[in-house]
């Protein structure tokens, strides 16, 4: 194995992965470094996404909605199903299955495209170079033309709930549930703590959230995070805002159980409960990722400094990911590493931050692009919204899933779409016809006079747009709403 590449990638998440395959297929020969190793010590790839985060989330998601649905729902369609229950070994079983055949092929990928993948922490040294430590401590040294930094982020603590990975977990141990709790804590009503949640909610557990912010989901457009409290509280999650959390006390001989202490207001109260989840947020894994001199700089909060490309402040040195500004989403690590390949060989490739969309994998799901109201009303654009309910959606209808809206905002002037919030069925797919659309600079009238088939949830996307200029064919119009 050679000890010289014209790249090294630091980290083999969905940043880091991608941005060394796409080295590989233009040319460059690529070593990936990557310290993951599973329960058995074993070396994998995939980062915290494939194996902690984005895909044995959804798997579990995916198997309690199927659960739900036979338990609740399937009798409106005329379906019978007798006692349901749900093998929650089982369930993890295949949640493993999932992860373990896509982290394999992220190692099949490396080998057809050529990639070098080494086993240790890597750390950036000056005159671009590498430090890879291995388990066992050995150093090694890896001299690298350009260096792609995608060490992804961790999950964040916080001293009044100290996680000891039985009680008290953090995301990664509430995938691991042997059983359902009976009742169930939360802490932070962010992307993860819904999520979650609402897994072991609809599996039978009684599920409290509470959020130490007063405004629920403040980044999404007020409407849409207004119905989605809605729906996620008639199906069962006591959403708590306004809550801080002060303290918790592990009790039982075999600690079985949490009493957690927080303020809300001037009134202090005290919950308790069998299993306590912490999802406050993320940072990112910056910590022993840089010698004092190799040039790279980051902020107070260990974010990389870097430009619209992704290049830091020493030459050929790059960053991608969570390690950098804007929001820790997968899809947009992948597409930086993407950027920063093609860049590195003389491409001019470059990223349109302004069409990233974001989704939350609760059912109904909520996803959106572009700016919210609030964030215009603020910079006082002049614009325009149309909103489409699902429940005037005969395809939603006819699936007995039609609890939300979309909701696609427009310049006034231009008629260019700004923004598009949903939160339905099938959200995450229906907003990527915008993300392209807004990608072109499309108008609402450009979307209206789309001819989307019959009958679909995409025609709910076709109404909203429709609806910003007063036309929607399937719901009374109102009068173009400015700001």
């Amino acid at each position: 194995m050679s000890d010289k590449y014209d790249v090294v990638v630091v980290g083999s998440g969905p940043g880091g992965y991608v941005a060394a395959i796409r080295c590989a297929q233009l040319g460059l020969t690529t070593a990936c470094v990557e310290q993951w190793e599973d329960a058995k010590d074993k070396a994998v790839l995939g980062g915290t996404c494939l194996n902690v985060g984005c895909i044995p989330s959804k798997a579990l998601l995916d198997s309690s909605h199927k659960y739900i649905e036979a338990k609740e729902h399937f009798d409106v369609h005329g379906i019978s199903t007798g006692k349901v229950a749900m093998d929650v070994k089982q369930m993890q079983a295949r949640k493993d299955k999932i992860v373990m055949q896509l982290t394999g092929g992220i190692a099949g990928l490396f080998k057809a495209n050529g990639v070098t993948s080494i086993r240790g922490h890597g750390k950036v040294l000056a005159g671009k170079k590498v430090e890879v430590t291995a388990a066992d401590g050995k150093s090694s040294i890896l001299d690298a033309d350009n260096i792609i930094i995608a060490a992804g982020s961790q999950v964040i603590n916080i001293p009044p709930a100290p996680v000891d990975n039985e009680t008290i977990v953090d995301s990664t141990g509430a995938l691991e549930f042997n059983a359902v709790p009976k009742r169930l804590g939360v802490i932070g009503a962010g992307v993860i703590g819904l999520e979650l949640g609402s897994v072991w909610s609809r599996l039978g557990a009684e599920v409290v959230v509470l959020e130490a912010l007063e405004d629920f989901l403040p980044a999404m457009d007020v409407q849409i995070a207004k119905e989605t409290k809605k729906i996620l509280t008639k199906q069962g999650l006591d959403i708590r805002l306004g809550c801080r959390v002060t303290g918790t006390e592990v009790t039982g001989a075999k600690k079985k159980s949490v009493k957690v202490s927080f303020s809300s207001g001037d009134e202090d109260s005290t919950e308790t409960f069998d299993k306590l989840i912490v999802a406050v947020g993320r940072k990112p894994n910056s910590e022993n990722l840089l010698s004092a001199d190799c040039g790279v700089n980051m902020d107070e909060r260990g974010f990389i400094f870097v430009d619209d490309y992704c290049a830091t402040e020493a030459p050929g040195v790059f960053a991608i990911g969570d390690v950098v500004r804007g929001p820790m989403l997968a899809h947009k690590a992948s597409e930086e590493g993407v950027m920063v390949a093609e860049r590195i060989v003389g491409k001019k490739t470059a990223m349109n931050y302004d069409c990233i969309p974001n989704v939350i994998y609760t059912h109904p799901e909520v996803a959106s692009v572009g700016k919210t109201e609030q964030e215009l009303k603020a910079a006082g654009e002049d614009f325009k919204v149309g909103v489409f309910p699902f429940v005037a959606s005969g395809r939603a209808l006819a699936a007995n899933d039609s609890d939300g809206m979309v909701k696609l905002i427009a310049d006034s002037n231009t008629d260019r779409i700004l923004g598009c919030h949903i939160v339905g069925p099938s959200a995450a797919d229906l907003v990527q016809q915008i993300v392209i659309a807004m990608e072109f600079g499309s108008s609402s009238e450009d979307i209206a006079l789309t001819v989307f088939g019959h009958p679909t949830l995409s025609e709910a996307v076709h109404e909203a747009a429709l609806a910003a200029n007063g036309h929607a064919i399937h719901i009374q119009n109102k009068r173009p709403r400015k700001k």
